[in-house]
């Protein structure tokens, strides 16, 4: 038997329950096909096609995103990236720098701007871009992907007018003196701009992913489940054609297909080990940053905002039991304390109906939920699909705007101690794509500086190193239904694995941030490798 790769002097975290620590591993082809200590492995190297002294390093099953939006990933790798200026004057300087290379009346995008971090605070306004950039039209995508801030050219190419009224789920920020709009679009509102901008060619799909699948793969990434549309889909089909899909992809179906999905039988588990359909993609509420996510109270200072629901709970109620009978799962982005409730209810009636019995369903990002609804998820078997880094990055802006309701805000502890499961992911390029920050916050609840103290924010809420990578990897494999290939390194599994700098188990957890990833295999062969034997 030709065995292709022999791995030894190992810390080997297997996940695997029957045998979770392990110095060596084998594999053949595209498997693991033996897990042990060195003396039991080493038989085989005479056999093997290469044999890696891992010198102690630690090696944990490849990751998986979650949730991300790999395409806009991508592509936003080429827009201005507006993600960590402190100031408007800031965020103007970088627009204003792509204006003067970029030619008059061409589109300017960018996204990753954060008012929360501005001086006073206040969302800004088509008057603020209009000062660098009068002669192109202008839209930007806050941090959350939630709201977008448009120059007075662009209100102008959308129709937009103090006449138009607010779309269902969306809102139009307008000025109070005038009624004239502010140019902050929220939630709905966006798609005014989004039907202006041209989508990405395939080609132009395909080049943005292939950047991408190289980032992803040096932070240890073999699998991304993503949020997106018929352009993606497309280019990963491409990708998949032409051998050059080294990902392993869930791919959701965008509420707007539901009809033509369910028309054309397509189901949850579509596809094969690379390319797959997930579930339907459906929009419960907004986002905490713009507070717009459903609460079931007021936000603090504002008695009258309980955030906007982007779907009504009848919607949510008939579509979900519309597409569980077609045997697709539910994917459905829920924010808010009064938001996941409502997808709990709608989940609930579609599995007492008797409907799609054995779907994997999933609210994504579960924020924040009322302390009754925590043990909902377990019962109804809905997966936890949460994003760590957001806690940390937002902790203060949920100070803000929750106050002690927090207390059940990213309460991974909580879902875990009622036997929910947790899948993990970053919702790139909202945050960062890097698995190491998000591991770093969901143990310690505390941003790289250290902050807000020792303990974490609401550390009881805090998870084990343990169970955090779980999430990536087996959590994750759960969340996608395919835990009997992946997810763990056990004979038979799937061969795709990530060496480690250092053993982030035993580091100081503030140390995680500074954890590389050496080196990831992805279905038998190394698709990154620095410093590696």
């Amino acid at each position: 038997m030709q065995v292709d790769w022999v791995f030894v002097n190992g810390n080997i975290h297997t996940l695997d329950a029957s045998r979770p620590r392990v110095q060596a591993l084998a594999v053949m082809g595209n498997r693991v096909i033996a897990t042990g200590g060195d003396a039991d492995l080493l038989a085989q190297e005479a056999t093997a096609g290469k044999t890696i002294n891992l010198q102690g390093r630690t090696v944990v099953p490849g990751f998986t995103d979650s949730h991300l939006h790999f395409l806009s990933y991508g592509l936003s790798l080429r827009q201005i990236d507006l993600t960590e200026t402190l100031t408007l004057e800031h965020a103007l300087a970088r627009v204003a720098a792509r204006a003067a290379e970029t030619p008059v009346g061409h589109w300017l995008q960018g996204r990753g701007w954060d008012h929360t971090l501005w001086a006073g605070g206040a969302f800004p306004t088509r008057h603020d871009l209009d000062r660098i950039a009068l002669n192109h039209p202008v839209f930007l995508q806050r941090k959350c992907g939630h709201i977008g801030w448009a120059n007075s050219l662009a209100l102008q190419l959308a129709g937009i007018t103090g006449e138009t009224p607010d779309p269902p789920g969306g809102a139009l920020e307008r000025d109070t003196a005038t009624g004239q709009p502010t140019g902050i679009l929220k939630e709905r509102a966006m798609e005014l701009m989004f039907r202006l901008l041209q989508e990405p060619c395939v080609d132009e799909a395909v080049d943005a992913i292939k950047t991408g699948m190289t980032n992803a793969h040096k932070v240890g990434l073999v699998g991304v489940h993503t949020m997106e549309g018929t352009v993606s889909l497309r280019a990963f089909q491409h990708l998949r054609a032409t051998h050059e899909l080294k990902l392993r992809v869930l791919m959701q179906i965008p509420e707007e297909n539901l009809d033509a999905a369910i028309h054309l039988g397509l189901q949850s588990g579509l596809g094969d080990e690379r390319l797959r359909i997930g579930g339907v993609k459906l929009f419960s509420d907004g986002s905490l940053g713009g507070r717009t996510a459903h609460m079931l109270e007021p936000y603090n200072g504002e008695p009258d905002n309980t955030g906007i629901p982007v779907a009504t709970s009848e919607h949510l109620r008939e579509t979900v039991r519309r597409a569980s009978r077609a045997g697709i799962a539910s994917f459905v982005h829920a924010i808010g304390d009064r938001a996941n409730r409502e997808v709990l209810n709608a989940i609930e009636a579609s599995r007492q109906a008797g409907e799609g019995l054995n779907l994997r369903h999933r609210i994504e990002h579960v924020q924040i939920l009322h302390p009754s609804d925590i043990p909902r998820l377990n019962q109804l078997g809905v997966v936890a699909s949460m994003q760590p880094i957001h806690c940390t990055q937002d902790m203060h802006m949920a100070d803000a705007s929750w106050g002690a309701r927090s207390a059940g805000a990213y309460a991974w502890r909580s879902l875990l101690d009622n036997g929910a499961v947790l899948a993990f992911g970053s919702d790139s390029p909202v945050e960062d794509l890097n698995v190491m920050k998000g591991i770093h916050a969901a143990v310690t609840r505390r941003r790289a500086d250290g902050s807000p103290g020792p303990n974490g924010w609401y550390p009881e809420q805090r998870i084990s190193v343990s169970e955090a990578v779980y999430a990536y990897t087996g959590g994750a494999a759960y969340g996608s239904g395919e835990e009997a290939i992946k997810g763990t390194l056990a004979p038979g599994k799937l061969a795709d694995l990530v060496v480690l700098s250092h053993d982030i188990f035993s580091i100081d957890p503030m140390d995680i941030p500074g954890t590389r990833v050496v080196a990831t295999m992805f279905d038998g062969e190394f698709v990154y490798a620095q410093d590696l034997e």
